[in-house]
């Protein structure tokens, strides 16, 4: 289906839900029923097949043999078609070594009759999530229930906050309420892996467009199931805590990715090994960042961010919206849900293991890095050793972008200018320049590098 046409099915269908919300929820339960009615054919026609093969055959009771072979081959191609989900990736989390956490799991579970968990692994995530994967794989059969919650999330937020993202992941598998939301969320996953599966082998045509419909239908179900899991949150620690909570996830995630990890790793062009660890470091780094992410600027970005029509989470304006509750930037926390919720012993345990997990993998990378930096900066010193006037136009440059990295964007300034100067395009030296430019505290109009755009490119 193209994108066009599968974005206003999805506007057309949401506005099914907010009017005829009975009529909307009728067609959902149509199209995943319709799931395991292609399932049952697929059977059927197994059977139906293998007996009228045999019924010719002399002496064979072909409606027995047919039974025995079309379930066999029914569960063949049951096999071959379905997907296998990949069971998540963790560090286990057992009740011995986190007593509180499980016990605060077990009360929440009580209080909104949720299923059991039969596994709560700690991942690198700023996350909490649950996955419920199909233990014989398809739509049928019993699944397993794993609760993932991320080592940074725990040395992230407070006790509370944590239990109000619990209640939400919760909320999406059911229990009391909204049975049909938890159950096509469930039903999505595998019928997403599945449909991927038949994109990488070419597809079929038809099949590929039913697919996109019901992608579209459960799509909606799946957003607004998302208010309801907030609202679960909410009826469990408060609309202040829930908001409190949406609000830190949301700047403390933008942050770490966008400061946090590109200053640790910007370490590896000035030593062969960081000087710090980052799951060390990143409790006290959190805290000692509050005055970086938690900004009305940042606040007022956040809020201005808009629902995609792919990911199925609201935006944070409309969350704090359903829920009745303004935005305000969170304090910063003298205890996290890791100092609570794991204890001291058990959280040194857990950052160790995940600091030596990731100098593992990015260890190589690391050193590769460094050396490289190295060669770079002794270069960049034996070409600004020489005079500037003497240096051909493709050595300037090189220069110029040595300096750009290395140094300071006021040292390149000068040299990125004389390359802009001479002819050519200068592609990636003017974008650089430009940028050079719009980190001015007061930035002024340079005809150089023409920034800032004129406000008709703006």
């Amino acid at each position: 289906m193209e994108q066009q046409r599968y974005l206003a099915l999805i506007e057309r269908l949401e506005y099914e839900a907010c009017t005829w919300p009975r009529r909307f929820r009728a067609r959902v339960l149509l199209v995943s029923l319709g799931l395991y009615g292609a399932e049952l054919g697929l059977l059927l026609a197994a059977w139906l097949g293998c007996h009228a093969l045999l019924r010719h055959l002399p002496a064979v009771d072909a409606t027995l043999v047919a039974a025995v072979l079309g379930a066999l081959a029914a569960l063949a191609l049951k096999w071959l078609l379905w997907p296998r989900l990949p069971a998540p990736q963790g560090r286990a989390l057992t009740r011995a070594e986190a007593p509180a956490l499980f016990d605060a799991l077990d009360r929440m579970r009580a209080r909104m009759a949720a299923p059991p968990i039969h596994h709560v692994l700690v991942d690198a995530r700023y996350n909490v999530a649950v996955l419920q994967r199909p233990r014989w794989g398809g739509l049928w059969g019993r699944r397993t229930n794993y609760l993932m919650v991320g080592l940074p999330y725990l040395l992230a937020v407070s006790t509370s906050e944590l239990f109000a993202a619990l209640a939400h992941e919760l909320g999406h598998l059911g229990g009391a309420n909204a049975p049909l939301d938890a159950w096509v969320y469930r039903q999505r996953r595998v019928v997403g892996a599945l449909h991927e599966r038949l994109q990488e082998r070419g597809g079929v045509r038809w099949l590929d467009a039913m697919l996109a419909y019901y992608h579209a239908v459960t799509f909606v179900l799946a957003r607004r199931h998302e208010f309801a899991a907030d609202r679960a949150a909410t009826t469990l620690v408060g609309a202040a805590v829930n908001a409190r909570g949406l609000v830190r996830d949301t700047l403390q995630m933008r942050w770490l990715h966008e400061t946090f990890w590109p200053t640790l790793l910007r370490h590896a062009d000035r030593g062969v090994r960081p000087p710090f660890m980052p799951y060390t470091a990143m409790r006290t780094a959190f805290r000692a960042g509050h005055a970086q992410w938690a900004r009305p600027e940042r606040l007022e970005a956040a809020l201005a961010q808009r629902s995609g029509r792919h990911d199925t989470h609201p935006c944070l304006r409309e969350r704090l919206a359903a829920i009745g509750v303004t935005a305000a930037l969170p304090p910063a926390l003298e205890r996290t849900a890791a100092d609570v919720l794991l204890g001291p012993d058990a959280t040194r345990r857990l950052v160790a293991e995940f600091d030596a997990l990731w100098w593992r993998r990015e260890g190589r990378d690391w050193e590769q890095r460094y050396h490289q930096a190295s060669a770079a900066r002794q270069r960049m010193q034996a070409l600004a050793a020489c005079d500037v006037a003497d240096l051909a136009p493709t050595q300037l440059e090189e220069l110029a972008l040595l300096t750009t990295e290395f140094d300071t964007p006021q040292a390149a300034r000068p040299l990125l200018a004389r390359v802009l100067a001479q002819p050519g395009q200068h592609p990636r030296p003017r974008s650089t320049m430009a940028a050079c430019c719009s980190m001015r505290t007061t930035p002024k109009a340079c005809a150089t590098c023409r920034w800032p755009p004129p406000a008709s490119a703006r």
